[in-house]
């Protein structure tokens, strides 16, 4: 696989002609800046290789202007049930003064949400001037179409305006290579937050309360579901719980959440990564994508998976499990086990305890967490932004987000405030006059929201800061990286490829048509047999022309070397 994904980044500077041809016609105290490492053990990248966008070794910061720059970003928030940072934060204060930018931060929502801001935004030629590129399927596919609208513009020589970021941020030339087009820098590709970094938990309380063992199987794990959603695990005399909780992530057909479903019959993603050679293509196609599903419908007939799962969003999900709703589930390590986190669900039951769950083996013996391609978010520069000459603020705003200034502000807060420096350089807030401050206080979240997608580096230093050990209500020890270790370390598809993958002109109408026919298969609206089954894969292929993507799909990773012809 790393020949092949050597293969794949050589390959990259020519693939925009393949995308063309196949797309749709108070300030922190100064400290050393801190360094980037990879955190074991789930690196991302390919394997680093001659950069194909050259950046000159000695490049100048741009002079500041007399007259302030308005600079609008659009970026996704780190915790999506916060708000933004409030007009008053001091980082818009010294961003102003010592930047002369003024800033206003806009957050994009995620799925599908986020998406059809941002298309709304293309459409009515009214882009921000510095955005995430927010799409379903992935961020290099929304690259490609902006750019074939003429919307954004090549940020080749921004990166030499920036020279400590580039170090920090912009050093892997893989990445990188997935915003390039047509041999030119459109996106810049940010360093990956912890791959890998959701799984599956089990409450552990309930199981020892009914006596159950902990499940290995899809068999074993229903007998468990549907004990925790009829036998009453919380002892409230209720019929409030469910065996499985989840949403539906507006990607395709169960998404990321219940991939571990169908990773119990080897067909976790879109793609169908377990075959690497001239049968790739979409996994809905193989019989047992089919068993799979009617297993799912089994589930949901049942009722031990929570019923609103086709419906709710992240943040009611999130507010459900705290709840108790739920007996397992997939979530984030840190939405689930990080201080800002989990008393959310510790305050309700301080005996409540959440395990890891390992992935649960299919009748076949298969079992995979999911398929996992993701690199870091990719932003792009809106080409009115660089007409309106905007180009070196927003470099000069990137630049200073990489300095220990802009670092700590931007990702812990206000020194002696926020956070504390122990004698190894480490952030901690221990001793802080008023711990409700503290940077990873619940009540926080709103100062330092775009630190996952523009400040974080994943250095050592850094992740110990960020996920810290600390006591329950009951004075157990919660570790988050525990949880986030035992994620990372289950069983993955790589499908890294995927991010070569380019939309059909149709995409929004098959994805549509994909997912309105998987949920009335899964909740029963829709009878599922080999006919309506055979029915259904017809159509995809008839009238929605999904053969003909496979077709291209497989020629672009064949060309690309990912394939066996």
């Amino acid at each position: 696989m790393k020949t092949r994904f050597v293969r794949i980044v050589l390959l990259l500077t020519v693939l925009g002609l393949i995308a063309v041809a196949c797309a749709p016609a108070p300030t922190a105290t100064p400290v050393p800046a801190p360094t980037v490492a990879a955190t074991k053990p789930a690196p991302t990248a390919a394997p680093t290789v001659a950069p194909t966008a050259t950046v000159p070794p000695t490049p100048k910061p741009t002079d500041t202007p007399a007259k302030p720059v308005d600079i609008e970003m659009w970026a996704q928030a780190t915790s999506t049930q916060a708000p933004a940072p409030p007009d008053d934060w001091i980082g818009y204060k010294i961003i102003r003064e010592k930047l002369n930018i003024n800033l206003k931060y806009v957050i994009i929502p995620t799925g599908a949400d986020g998406e059809t801001k941002l298309n709304a935004a293309a459409a009515a030629n009214a882009l921000p001037d510095f955005f995430q590129a927010v799409s379903t399927t992935t961020a290099r596919n929304k690259i490609i179409e902006l750019h074939k609208q003429g919307l954004i513009a090549p940020v080749d020589d921004l990166l030499k305006l920036m020279p400590t970021r580039v170090k920090t941020h912009y050093n892997d030339p893989a990445s990188m290579a997935l915003g390039q087009i047509d041999g030119k820098q459109m996106a810049f590709v940010e360093v990956p937050n912890l791959p890998r970094r959701e799984g599956l938990v089990i409450r552990k309380d309930w199981l020892d309360k009914l006596g159950l063992k902990m499940p290995t199987t899809m068999d074993e794990l229903f007998v468990v579901a549907k004990a925790f959603t009829e036998r009453d695990p919380d002892g409230n005399g209720k019929n409030d719980t469910y065996g499985l909780g989840g949403f539906f992530d507006d990607s395709w057909g169960p998404g990321s959440r219940f991939a571990f479903f169908f990773g119990a019959y080897g067909v976790p993603d879109l793609w169908d990564w377990e075959r690497m050679d001239s049968n790739f293509g979409l996994t809905v196609c193989r019989p047992e994508f089919y068993k799979a599903l009617a297993e799912f419908r089994k589930w949901n007939e049942a009722k031990v998976i929570d019923p609103d799962w086709a419906t709710i969003k992240r943040d009611e999900f999130r507010i459900r499990w705290p709840q108790g709703r739920y007996g397992i589930m997939w979530e984030d390590f840190c939405a689930l086990a990080c201080a800002a986190n989990y008393p959310k669900f510790d305050n309700n039951f301080p005996t409540g305890e959440w395990v890891p769950l390992p992935a649960p083996k299919g009748p076949d013996g298969k079992a995979y967490y999911g398929a996992f391609g993701g690199v870091g978010a990719f932003f792009a520069v809106s080409k009115k932004a660089i007409d309106a000459g905007k180009g070196p603020a927003i470099a000069r705003l990137l630049e200073w987000m990489a300095t220990p200034e802009g670092y700590y502000l931007c990702g812990f807060g206000v020194e002696g405030v926020n956070y504390l420096l122990d004698k190894d350089g480490v952030v901690t807030t221990e001793g802080l006059p008023d711990p409700t401050k503290a940077w990873n206080h619940e009540s926080m979240a709103r100062f330092t929201q775009w630190r996952n997608q523009l400040i974080f580096t994943n250095d050592p230093k850094e992740v110990k800061a960020r996920y810290p050990d600390f006591k329950s209500v009951n004075g157990r020890t919660i570790s988050p990286m525990m949880f986030y270790n035992y994620f990372a370390n289950q069983p993955w598809l790589d499908s890294k490829a995927g991010q070569l993958i380019v939309n059909p002109a149709n995409r929004a109408d098959l994805q549509r048509f994909y997912n309105q026919n998987f949920q009335a298969f899964a909740l029963g609206t829709r009878p599922l047999n080999e006919q309506t089954w055979s029915e259904f894969l017809r159509t995809l292929d008839s009238s929605l022309k999904a053969n003909e993507w496979e077709a291209s799909t497989r020629k672009i990773l064949q060309d690309a070397g990912v394939l066996k012809k």
